[in-house]
């Protein structure tokens, strides 16, 4: 099925929609973020969103990097932390600028494993740290205490190192295929993974085997982990989807979304035409299911680019392939469909792989037009996990980004090429 958004899509935008349909993600390698991740130091935290200064991060996300730095052994205590962070000793920098990817408050140190997954298609890297576990109390939740920081050392100290060496004797493991497979089993990519997390497992245990004879304990200990993990493989998706949307971007006349951030202030989203910089919009509308004993008055908005996965057609442009999601994040399966529906009206084309079983295998509605947003006021649908203003996840929904990141982003691209030069990204007199 053609698209009306593909007939009418100009070059520019046409080119960064195949560049997102011809990614190829493979987990290459795990390794500790100082020394795998470009530019990273011992004394850098990395954050969610666009790079603030120290004295513009709120809430939540201003504790959860003061968190990473006791984490780290930066600070000895919070005083110290925050002379540190105010005095530019510590270092707080942009996630994406070095080509990570922060789930929730994101919160990267240098001794972190991360995943690093390469784009065999056009030779590019990006980086993903470990989900933390199944606990709702979660360093990169805004939360931290003992248990939470000894198991940021389990996953470092245990659980990477098996990781590590069965990926080694794999070879690799390209994650497009699973992805593919999960999204007909019930997956969305985001905010449900369970599919996807069995099937990389299974990918991975013949070569396990070979590291339980130096490693046993290793061993174990990670097959408990993946067993007890259903989340496990949304960091390697939103890697994947980081690695696959950055070479979209940099396309000149491409009004193309190729990034997408909540952070403490609001939302903020990258464009293909548009350079390095960030299109702000305020914070978003949000439909959610709450744990009990909170509302959404207690939402806390410390960040998260897990968003990375609606820029390339996964999560919420992906909901009709997820209804097991009611019980997690509410609504109906009327709902979802409709929803998914719509972002087709707000893209350039149909994914040509990931397809959802429910809409006769239509592929997910991919690449994000800014002028399409702008015209028919449609907002992407986001799949989130929420954060808690004393810390941890207090629920799980839909959020819609707002609105003026995609009329800001409008004015943007008209500066720089002129108001006739929207005719060219996306033809619009083709579908007047």
């Amino acid at each position: 099925m053609v698209s009306a958004g593909l007939e009418s899509a100009g070059p520019a935008n046409l080119e960064a929609f195949a560049r997102m349909c011809r990614a190829d993600p493979v987990l290459v390698d795990i390794g500790r973020a100082g020394d795998v991740v470009p530019g990273m130091t011992p004394g850098t935290i990395l954050a969610s969103g666009p790079r603030l200064d120290w004295g513009d991060y709120l809430g939540g996300a201003r504790k959860a990097i003061i968190y990473g730095a006791l984490f780290e052994g930066l600070a000895t205590d919070l005083e110290d932390a925050e002379d540190k962070l105010a005095r530019g000793a510590i270092r707080v920098e942009g996630c994406q600028d070095h080509g990570c990817i922060g789930s929730v408050a994101g919160i990267y140190t240098a001794s972190m494993p991360v995943f690093v997954v390469e784009n065999r298609a056009f030779g590019n890297r990006a980086f993903c740290n470990f989900y933390e576990g199944e606990s709702r109390r979660r360093l990169n939740y805004g939360a931290y205490d003992d248990g939470v920081r000894d198991q940021l050392h389990f996953l470092a100290d245990v659980i990477a190192p098996a990781l590590r060496e069965a990926v080694a004797r794999a070879g690799g493991i390209s994650l497009k295929p699973l992805m593919i497979r999960a999204l007909h089993m019930g997956d969305e990519l985001h905010s449900r993974n369970s599919a996807a997390t069995l099937l990389f497992a299974r990918e991975l245990y013949p070569h396990l085997l070979g590291v339980a004879e130096t490693d046993r304990r290793g061993v174990e200990e990670t097959l408990r982990y993946l067993a007890g993990s259903d989340y496990f493989f949304l960091r390697l998706s939103m890697a994947s989807s980081k690695a696959t949307a950055d070479p979209a971007h940099g396309i000149e006349g491409s009004s193309v979304v190729t990034s997408m951030a909540l952070y403490s202030r609001g939302v903020a989203i990258r464009v293909s035409g548009l350079g390095e910089g960030w299109e702000l919009g305020p914070y978003p509308q949000v439909d959610a299911k709450m744990f009990e004993g909170f509302t959404t008055d207690d939402i806390d908005w410390i960040g998260g680019e897990s968003i990375i996965n609606e820029t390339v057609g996964l999560g919420g442009f992906a909901q009709a392939a997820a209804f097991p999601l009611q019980n997690y994040q509410g609504g109906s399966p009327q709902a979802m469909v409709e929803m998914n529906l719509a972002m087709y009206d707000i893209t350039v084309g149909e994914h040509t792989d990931f397809k959802i079983p429910f809409l006769a295998y239509r592929g997910t509605p991919t690449a994000i037009d800014v002028f399409r947003v702008a015209r028919t006021g449609i907002t992407p649908v986001l799949d989130v996990g929420l954060a808690g203003r004393d810390g941890g996840q207090i629920g799980a929904g839909i959020v819609r980004a707002p609105i003026e990141c995609f009329t800001n982003a409008v004015a943007s691209y008209e500066s720089i090429y002129g108001p006739a030069a929207r005719r060219d990204a996306t033809r619009e007199d083709k579908e007047a």
